[in-house]
């Protein structure tokens, strides 16, 4: 199963270690504890948008630029668990910008090619 939480924390923390900054640092500048933002960047908790929103400041990163990371890594896991042979489950609603999926026959490594309307983009199944 694909945890949010984990995404966005995985994301999190590599925003943070591009900048070479500490997590000291960034909760100090985010105003929210050294314990929790640990915790957040570890997958344990789960951040509100406000929690979000400071992180997002402190780390001087848009929260649509960390809202589409994950997002992206969400589509990646998601790839990856159906090359694996789990069900990943139809959209609720139209996505925005259809893509098309080559096949995937789960072997690994295997070079998988998202289409959108007007462009290609190759992509590794974990």
């Amino acid at each position: 199963m694909i945890l949010l939480r984990r995404l966005l924390g995985d994301v999190l923390r590599r925003q943070r270690q591009r900048q070479g900054r500490t997590l000291r640092e960034v909760s100090a500048s985010a105003r929210v504890s050294l314990g929790y933002l640990s915790e957040v960047e570890r997958g344990q908790k789960e951040a509100s948008s406000e929690l979000l929103s400071s992180i997002c400041d402190a780390l001087d990163v848009p929260m649509s630029e960390l809202m589409r990371e994950v997002s992206d890594e969400l589509a990646l896991a998601e790839l990856a668990q159906s090359a694996a042979g789990d069900a990943v489950p139809a959209p609720m609603r139209p996505m925005l910008n259809p893509v098309s999926v080559s096949s995937v026959t789960g072997r690994p490594n295997e070079r998988v090619t998202i289409k959108r309307p007007t462009e290609a983009v190759d992509v590794v199944a974990a």
